[in-house]
């Protein structure tokens, strides 16, 4: 258990994070008929030369794949990478229903332990299906809405179950041969930056990261074995494409032994992963604008996508 400094330092970081008002999109365009299919754009703001088009930054969010947490709590974490002369499309994407008679915070432990009695954490296949409908239809989409982008420069980021689903739809081309997801070619990307990530459901379920919700993303224990292997990042190695993990080094919500085991993982498959460990940094600094720990993770992306 964190002593209490740790946690009210913890507490700290999060109410920064969630301090910032949501940033609205330059515009936002839908991948489904789904409401929650859609793509928010965010144009580049800063100084770019003449003739040059911008990276894209693909952003998905956290929030353990569960309904209360959408795409909104991400939007100023978007709207910084913009004013650093990135194209951002912030992706959203179907996430786990309410339990019945809960109402929208879920009544979550938290403590994120094992036994947290909160929102079912993701659906499947459609969490699933929707990361890589968006990604399919992004060309498309970037070419009408965000004419200053330069998909051939696409850099994927995540955070927390963002960071897993960044890291997954990077590995689609080793996906098992039967699976619906997999594409033929490895995607057309720069990288991957994953902050936090969910990226090794058995470390993850050992620890009790955000209450199993690795576990209940893969529909619990009767089907966690069989899916697994279409799930977990760190079955999906090797993905010869860059890679980077950034992590606090205090992070009690995803812990660094999960990126420790990524990166262990992607060792044995004969692949290097780059990880960025930061000293007195817990979670949520990763994604706030203003946080130092948030220039560094600019500074990650920019060294793929430049």
């Amino acid at each position: 258990m964190p002593d209490d400094s740790a946690a009210a330092r913890a507490a700290a970081e999060e109410e920064s994070a969630f301090s910032h008002p949501p940033v609205d999109p330059d515009v936002s365009s839908a991948y489904g008929d789904h409401p929650d299919q859609v793509i928010d754009f965010y144009a580049p703001k800063g100084e770019i030369p003449a003739g040059v088009l911008a990276p894209l930054v693909v952003v998905l969010h956290g929030g353990a794949w569960r309904a209360p947490y959408d795409r909104r709590h991400i939007t100023p974490f978007a709207d910084y990478l913009a004013r650093r002369g990135f194209a951002v499309a912030n992706v959203e994407y179907r996430r786990g229903a309410l339990l019945p008679g809960q109402d929208a915070s879920g009544g979550q432990d938290a403590s994120g332990g094992r036994n947290a009695s909160g929102p079912v954490a993701g659906r499947w296949p459609d969490t699933f299906d929707d990361v890589a409908a968006a990604m399919d239809a992004l060309p498309a989409l970037v070419r009408a809405a965000l004419p200053q982008a330069d998909p051939r420069r696409t850099v994927v980021t995540g955070h927390s179950a963002g960071g897993h689903l960044a890291l997954w739809a990077a590995a689609r081309h080793v996906l098992p041969a039967d699976s619906g997801w997999r594409v033929d070619r490895p995607p057309p990307l720069r990288g991957v930056v994953a902050l936090a990530p969910i990226a090794d459901f058995t470390t993850a379920e050992k620890l009790g990261v955000c209450g199993g919700a690795s576990l209940q993303l893969l529909g619990g224990d009767e089907h966690f074995a069989t899916r697994q292997p279409y799930a977990d990042p760190a079955l999906l190695l090797p993905t010869g494409i860059a890679t980077t993990l950034v992590q606090g080094r205090t992070d009690d919500v995803v812990p660094q032994a999960v990126a420790d085991a990524y990166a262990d993982a992607a060792a044995k498959a004969g692949e290097v992963v780059g990880v960025t460990l930061l000293e007195e940094v817990g979670h949520f600094p990763l994604i706030d604008p203003a946080a130092d720990a948030c220039a560094v993770v600019a500074e990650e992306i920019a060294q793929l996508a430049w």
